[in-house]
């Protein structure tokens, strides 16, 4: 047969969009023509093709070759689709039968040798094989990574002769089978080893409670980054969907998601990143620390060393839990859904408000550091917190269920009544849920109007300030927000000036 069709898959964004290979020969001078607007790197497959079927022992038909990768309007790039092209001249030149290729999907870069290297974004084109109801042949250095997309039969190949006897028939390739190591996970910091801070951590079980993001501010060395390092454990744990969602995204970053993969993200990227790097771009887009972040924590510290248009870029995707990134040829969603932790000191040199007196920043100088964060930002920020100085006692006395394990098992009670009421953390509570659950009573209504009137609250902070109040109630396991509450989630909402 001279027609020959391989199925494959392209990386866009997190998505695999199919791509299928079409191998046509036909007579007349050797030649090999490849359409469907390939870039740079799959124009070179053909040169990595040849080279690897020859140097395997088999023929490279001296014909007139036209490779077609269907759709034509999708751009591809990478040697992703080396093995299927390699396979289709194969099966178009009759050295494979072309039926035993129609049930399958091939990822995999050939080395000249013919031995099949890894590629990155694996573990979508999986996903998408499982739902397309084929198998999927990856490099065995891949093979972990597909095998997370559970109920998919994958085969690891090593070389292409592997591959050309498995379709021969002549010696049958095993599905691959994990090694059982997948769902093993290191332990979280520990919420005891933070001396004191009884309000900051308090704080931070509310915030893991409701999904709620959170400003510490205080003086270097009080525990700020220690603190938001021990949010992920009280976090509830990743189902299935979102591991695999956390997995995708690592995949496709190049990060090889093996052992730790059902854990929560923590990112923490340094003040000097630009806005590319925070949110993602470039020319072929690739997800950025807030993608990353995605179900997880992403941890700013040192908040207004930031530049002002990087932290800006994050307005958005506070609201909304993705990222557009929009090109002249396409746009490219994101997923974004994290929880912001941010620290800051509340001076230039961090120690404004100490006993001591140290402090010898001006006014000037201090509401010119303070000006770096905007205003919707920072209305953004659910809970803001003063971290104080604690005791430099180096042999403190241990706070009974101060541990995370007893807070992480308060954390999710609260959440899973949440996911009772109303199908997600308050945090995401949309207008109609909030007026559906956040309900209060006349006097508490009243009461908190004359409050945010008092502080000069924006309707968008008075909105979160609900949501807290909420979180609140369900940490106490109580259907109904009271005053108590209303006070409580008051003081974490700073005064606007």
């Amino acid at each position: 047969m001279s027609l020959a069709i391989v199925h494959s898959r392209a990386q866009v964004g997190v998505g695999a969009p199919a791509v299928t290979v079409e191998a046509h020969l036909a007579n007349g001078l050797p030649a090999l023509t490849m359409v469907g607007l390939p870039e740079a790197s799959v124009k070179e497959s053909k040169d990595r093709v040849r080279s690897a079927i020859l140097n395997s022992g088999l023929e490279f038909p001296a014909r007139r070759i036209t490779l077609s990768l269907a759709p034509a309007d999708l751009p591809k790039d990478g040697g992703r689709f080396d093995l299927a092209i390699a396979l289709g001249i194969l099966a178009g030149s009759g050295q494979l039968p072309a039926a035993s290729l129609l049930e399958v999907e091939c990822l995999g870069e050939l080395a000249l040798s013919g031995a099949v290297r890894p590629v990155q974004g694996v573990l979508p084109a999986a996903l998408a094989a499982r739902e397309a109801g084929r198998a999927l042949v990856v490099p065995r250095e891949n093979a972990e990574e597909a095998s997370l997309a559970f109920g998919l039969t994958v085969f690891a190949a090593d070389h292409l002769l592997e591959l050309v006897a498995h379709f021969t028939a002549h010696t049958p390739m095993s599905p691959y089978k994990a090694d059982g190591l997948l769902l093993v996970s290191k332990p979280y910091p520990d919420l005891s080893e933070v001396q004191g801070q009884m309000a900051a951590k308090r704080a931070l079980l509310v915030a893991a409670a409701g999904a709620h993001n959170l400003l510490f501010s205080g003086p270097p060395g009080t525990g700020k980054t220690l603190l938001a390092s021990r949010l992920p454990g009280l976090l509830p744990p990743l189902n299935e969907s979102e591991a695999l969602e956390v997995a995708a995204i690592q995949s496709v970053a190049s990060f090889i998601p093996l052992k730790n993969w059902p854990q929560r993200p923590f990112r923490h990227p340094h003040h000097s990143a630009s806005g590319a790097a925070l949110v993602g771009g470039g020319s072929r887009p690739q997800p950025g620390e807030i993608t990353l972040a995605h179900h997880g924590v992403l941890f700013l510290d040192e908040l207004p060393e930031f530049d002002r248009k990087v932290l800006e870029v994050l307005r958005e995707p506070l609201e909304s839990g993705e990222i557009v990134i929009a090109r002249a040829r396409d746009k490219i969603r994101f997923p974004a859904r994290f929880q912001l932790v941010a620290a800051m000191n509340p001076c230039p040199c961090g120690y404004l408000g100490e006993p001591s007196g140290r402090c010898r920043c001006s006014t000037e100088q201090v509401q010119r550091y303070r000006n770096k964060l905007s205003g919707p930002l920072l209305d953004r920020i659910d809970l803001h917190l003063t971290v104080a100085r604690e005791t430099t006692a180096l042999n403190p006395v241990a706070q009974i269920g101060d541990d995370t394990q007893t807070a992480a098992a308060r954390v999710a009670a609260a959440r899973e009544l949440q996911q009772q009421r109303h199908g997600c953390a308050n945090a995401f509570l949309d207008l109609p849920g909030l007026r559906r659950h956040c309900k209060l009573s006349s006097e508490d209504e009243q009461w908190l109007e004359t409050a945010c009137e008092r502080l000069t609250l924006s309707l968008r902070a008075a909105h979160r300030l609900l949501k807290v109040a909420r979180t609140l109630a369900d940490l106490e396991q109580v259907e109904h927000i009271g005053r108590g509450h209303l006070a409580e989630a008051l003081q974490y909402r700073p005064a606007n000036p």
